[in-house]
Formats: C-alpha cells, structure tokens, sequence
C-alpha cells in the first residue's frame, strides 16, 4: 500500500437571501457564486431578467456563504407576494399545497426552435464537455453542465458538486455572457430529472443532451415543453425520448 495526496471537491452551504430573508440553501461548490445566484434567480422564475437584479454580494461566514441578492422594485414586489403565498398557515394539513404546486410548475415552451443537430454534434459535445471540467479532472467528482453551439463548439462551462448548481450557474454564466440559449444545447453530465429539463427550458434551449438516464416525469415535461431530450451517450451512441426531429442521422435510438 502507498500514500499520496489526492484533491477532493469542497462543498460548502451557500444561501441565497432576498429582501433579507434566506430563500434557500444549497450545498455547493464555492466557485462562480454570482453566476449561481443570477443562474438560480432566473431559472426559479424570481426574476425575469438579469436587470432586475440591482445588485448581488457574496459574504463567506465560515461556516458557509451568504449571497444576498437585491431585486429591483417591481421583481422585489411580485417576490413578496410569492413568499406571503407559500408560507401557508402552520397545521392546516394541506399548507404545503403551494409548495407542490410550485415543484410541479410546468416548464416554459420552447417553441418551435429550428436548432437542428447530427448525431456527430451530440456524441461531440459530449466529449468536448469532458475537456473543459477542470475541476473533474482534478477531483473526479463534480458534475458539469455547458451549451453546444453546432459550429463553435462547448461555448460555455460551469462545474458544481450538485448537478442542478452546475446548471444554475452556467444559466447565470449565459446571461452575464449576453449569449442566447436559444442557440444551442444544453449538455449535462449527470442524470436528467425534471428540475434540470425545468431550468433548461427556462435558460430557451431546445435540445438537453446527458450522459446518463432521465426520469419519466422529465421524458414527460419535456415532450411537454416541446424539447428534444437525447441521454444515455456512450461513444456513438445515445437514445432519444422526446422531438427526435432535432436529430438528423447517425447511431441512434428513438425509445419515445
């Protein structure tokens, strides 16, 4: 047996306050944190764009990381009445009603996008995602989520410990860039659940593209959102489940 240094990821609390008041908390890694929370804000539909976020400042207490996000006037007042509406009254029995409604929200529809892929461009932006996870390959244990743009390639990274804060922060990153979602796919390197298809419709691409499996509620909320959901790549090939007409040739299978 040998010893011998080995990096590992730092995951870290990291909360996000609005109006004073903590909204949530996350573990994550304690990288590119005013992305997250432009990245969270956007996706979470608390804001519909990035000016109306006055400003964001980050404190490191510690113990963990308080992100303390301003909103401007009118986000700051439709905030308030969605906090008053799902804080519910205490033991009423159906008081986390709001909250269920608000997991289940439908995602936004993408729309008739005319962003067209060959199967080269899928099992490609898959390996060239594996070439710009610095963090992964020093630590072997983060996720990653990055837009493939046919012609230019992996245009925009972001990594996390949690696969739904990579997605955050790279929407945050998209946003700040002024680069259109629209424009390409969004490639993930985790699991798909419904809150990664949620937070990718909101960031307007058409086409999702994971390394591993999706939920069936995902599958669903993404024919819903008229999305193409492309998953479980491994080499050439890889499966589609939803809208494989954004999908022109090459190895694969369509198990809608």
């Amino acid at each position: 047996m040998t010893s011998a240094p080995r990096m590992v990821p730092e995951e870290v609390p990291v909360a996000f306050s609005y109006a004073g008041t903590t909204h949530a908390v996350m573990m994550a890694s304690p990288g590119d944190l005013e992305d997250f929370a432009l990245g969270f804000s956007l996706t979470e539909g608390i804001v519909g764009r990035p000016d109306e976020i006055e400003s964001i400042e980050v404190e490191d207490l510690g113990a963990g990381i308080d992100v303390r996000i301003r909103l401007r006037d009118a986000a700051n007042t439709r905030f308030q009445a969605r906090r008053r509406r799902l804080a519910g009254p205490v033991g009423c029995g159906l008081c986390g009603i709001e909250s269920i409604e608000e997991a289940m929200r439908s995602a936004d529809t993408v729309g008739e996008a005319r962003l067209v892929l060959s199967a080269e461009d899928v099992t490609g932006a898959v390996r060239l995602l594996s070439k710009r996870q610095p963090l992964h390959a020093e630590t072997g244990a983060v996720h990653a989520a990055g837009l493939y743009v046919p012609g230019r390639g992996v245009v925009m990274v972001r990594e996390d410990v949690g696969r739904h804060n990579a997605l955050d922060k790279l929407a945050g990153a998209l946003a700040k860039a002024g680069i259109d979602g629209t424009s390409g796919a969004v490639v993930v390197t985790s699991r798909v659940s419904v809150e990664m298809v949620q937070k990718t419709a909101a960031i307007g691409a058409p086409i999702i593209i994971a390394v591993s499996a999706p939920t069936a509620l995902a599958i669903r909320t993404a024919e819903e959102a008229g999305m193409t959901l492309a998953a479980l790549v491994r080499g050439d090939e890889f499966d589609i489940f939803t809208r494989a007409e954004r999908v022109s040739s090459g190895v694969s299978t369509h198990v809608a």
